[in-house]
């Protein structure tokens, strides 16, 4: 069977512009990765620590429920492997038809990386992606953690406080970031925080 990838890439996007009957002001890429279990034993399968079984990890992006994206990749990659290349031609289909629009990433932290970040910043994008947790992100935060433990203890209510700061990593990172994080409880001996 022939076909062409590209003509095919490139009809996803144009489906999702021709969807809109006036430009958007603003749209949101999501990115996203997950397992996809082969049966049998295909080439390209790998096991994965985190889902616990030999798969694929395949890229998707989607705007909404409109999906611009999806590459099959083995799962002995990083879940951003080849997602640069992914949105910086998204980006650009994108803004040849809707140059003033604003666009934003969203994706969790198997996407926070230095290339995707700088090119996004450099390409005047937006992005929002969660941060692995680590010492120094909680060390960060435990004010704001004693805080909402507080307003727990005080309320019997689930209590979520709110800080910023910025943030550097100590090699992969070009400069420091805004971060943004929640510090919450939610119930007596249960206190979470993501970033």
């Amino acid at each position: 069977m022939n076909y062409d990838a590209e003509a095919i890439d490139r009809l996803l996007v144009d489906l999702w512009l021709e969807a809109h009957t006036c430009p958007p002001q603003e749209v949101i890429l999501d990115l996203d990765t997950t397992d996809v279990a082969p049966h049998g034993h295909q080439e390209s399968r790998f096991f994965h620590g985190y889902y616990n079984h030999y798969c694929y990890l395949p890229l998707y992006i989607f705007s909404g429920e409109h999906l611009l994206c999806a590459r099959l990749r083995p799962s002995n990659t990083d879940a951003s492997a080849g997602s640069l290349a992914e949105i910086q031609r998204i980006v650009g289909q994108t803004r040849a038809a809707w140059p003033e629009v604003r666009i934003i990433l969203r994706a969790d932290s198997g996407f926070c990386r230095e290339a995707l970040m700088s090119w996004c910043e450099a390409n005047q994008v937006d992005y929002v992606f969660s941060l692995a947790r680590n010492e120094r992100l909680r060390a960060e935060i435990e004010s704001p953690m004693q805080e909402a433990t507080a307003r727990y203890a005080m309320t019997g209510k689930p209590a979520r406080v709110f800080t910023e700061f910025f943030y550097q990593t100590h090699k992969s990172w070009s400069r420091s970031r805004r971060v943004v994080a929640k510090a919450e409880q939610i119930e007596a001996n249960r206190t979470h925080a993501s970033s």
